[in-house]
């Protein structure tokens, strides 16, 4: 201060020296200013099985909450129903055919895009928490590494919040595996009643059915304990703010007419977003969405440019306009996955369309034939005792095009592809999926990967020989046990 009234030259330079020492504090630490980001992947759960999406017995509070207080997606979809190959997609905003990884346990090749390494270039932690499931190049993409722990893989989530870097920003990759079948207790949540269920019509309302789905939930209901945690953690960091926070899964419930395939109950996903900062709480988008864009979109909010390898498209801009357009297309595929196959899918607006390229066979998955629903509805398939929405994985041979009004057809049920009214609609999508399939260079292979597993009523399949990555300790401890083999 006496320096101030004594020189007026001195007033002016320690004027001059606050004001730079405050313009440089306001933009140096772009790192406080950039988001955190976590994404919640969870493995085999359909789109309409979380209380948010309006189901009356499955018990997820957590999940609902992050549903409340950020934004829910009702058109989010997959590009793919299968674990491994949906995950190399996500994290290479590719399609499938594109990325070297089409098929279940597949690797990704070295030389892809991987999003998580972007935002590790410009100075984000990366972790990568639970199921993995890509192989070992993908992993090159995180600073921390780590398989999980509990039963579904979420008890070191909340560890890892707590010990990382305090001075950069981070995305982490936590993906549960549940609800993924073996089924296994959980100490954090009381059982579901198989009385409470919600049996899908395509099932048989079965005691074994029932409980099969009552274990299913009580897998959904330990991921939303965690997801808790993980929301608690943020608020008592006083980083919630800043912290965008998604949950999606890779593909539809493990049961017969869902997991692989290309109806809503597979290919559909539920996805929301909280980013307090950003977006308004309780906020729900019709828009039309794929998980090929969240790379793009972390990226976005992270500023850290894309590469031009990416196929998918940012949808940051419904953070706050939910009713902008992102994309007029949604488009998925159907590969192997135990059983040979080769589908795919145009969504637009209100019209689901399906092409199969062999259709001279049933569209199986593993749980269409093992496990209480598959073999309650094998049995009555059996005894002649199905009703018509039961009878769709034993069609043989099946339709080569499908098409569906969704808003009037939830669950895909009635084929309207031969329809002489709908046949504009048809040559509009057909067209489209041409399209889709040239610039990206998809092609019907010569000879498309055979059977691993027997078909039921059909020969043994012949030697099977298929390069398959090494599984983790959750999913080798469910192959080795005594019964059907697992898929994951």
């Amino acid at each position: 201060m006496h320096v101030l009234i004594r020189s007026r030259n001195g007033l002016l330079c320690l004027f001059t020296f606050c004001l730079l020492s405050l313009l440089c504090v306001s933009v140096s630490p772009a790192a406080e200013t950039r988001p955190n980001i976590v994404m919640i992947l969870a493995d085999d759960v359909s789109w309409n099985d979380l209380g948010c999406y309006g189901h009356p017995s499955i018990r997820t509070p957590n999940l609902d909450r992050l549903a409340k207080e950020g934004l829910r997606f009702d058109n989010a979809y997959l590009t793919i129903s299968s674990c491994s190959p949906s995950r190399c997609s996500v994290i290479t905003s590719r399609y499938p055919h594109n990325t070297g990884a089409p098929e279940l346990h597949t690797p990704l090749p070295e030389g892809q895009v991987l999003f998580p390494q972007l935002l590790r270039d410009a100075g984000y932690y990366t972790v990568i928490s639970g199921k993995q499931h890509m192989g070992p190049y993908a992993l090159t993409s995180f600073d921390h590494v780590s398989k999980g722990k509990g039963p579904g893989r979420e008890e070191d989530w909340v560890p890892i919040l707590k010990k990382r870097p305090k001075d950069q920003p981070f995305f982490c990759w936590f993906a549960s595996t549940d609800a993924h079948r073996a089924w296994q207790k959980s100490k954090q949540t009381q059982p579901h009643q198989p009385e409470d269920v919600v049996v899908p019509p395509y099932l048989i309302d079965s005691p074994e059915t029932r409980k099969d789905l009552a274990q299913y939930y009580d897998e959904i209901s330990r991921l939303d304990y965690f997801t808790g945690q993980i929301l608690d953690e943020l608020d008592a960091q006083g980083i919630a703010d800043n912290t965008l926070v998604l949950f999606f899964a890779d593909n539809g419930r493990p049961f017969p007419r869902c997991k692989t395939r290309l109806y809503d109950s597979g290919i559909k996903t539920p996805m929301m977003v909280r980013w307090p900062k950003v977006i308004s709480p309780g906020t729900v988008t019709n828009s039309l969405v794929s998980t090929i864009d969240l790379g793009p979109t972390f990226l976005q909010v992270a500023g850290v440019k894309a590469d031009p390898r990416m196929q998918g498209v940012s949808f940051e801009n419904l953070f706050t306009d939910p009713k902008a357009k992102v994309r007029d297309y949604a488009f998925g595929e159907h590969n192997w996955h135990v059983f040979k196959a080769h589908e795919r899918m145009v969504r637009s607006g209100d019209w689901l369309y399906i092409r199969n390229a062999l259709p001279g066979q049933r569209n199986l998955c593993v749980e269409s034939i093992d496990f209480p629903s598959g073999e309650a509805l094998w049995e009555r398939y059996e005894a002649g005792k199905l009703n018509k929405h039961q009878k769709d994985v034993f069609l043989k041979p099946r339709p080569q095009e499908e098409l569906y009004k969704v808003s009037k057809d939830p669950h895909q049920f009635e084929n309207l592809a031969d329809k002489p009214e709908y046949a504009s609609e048809l040559a509009r999508l057909r067209t489209v999926l041409d399209q889709w399939a040239e610039q990206t260079g998809d092609t019907i292979p010569d000879n498309p990967t055979p059977d691993r597993n027997q078909r039921p009523g059909e020969p043994k399949p012949g030697e099977f020989e298929h390069r398959e990555m090494p599984g983790d300790a959750r999913d080798a401890q469910k192959v080795n046990q005594p019964g059907p083999v697992l898929a994951d």
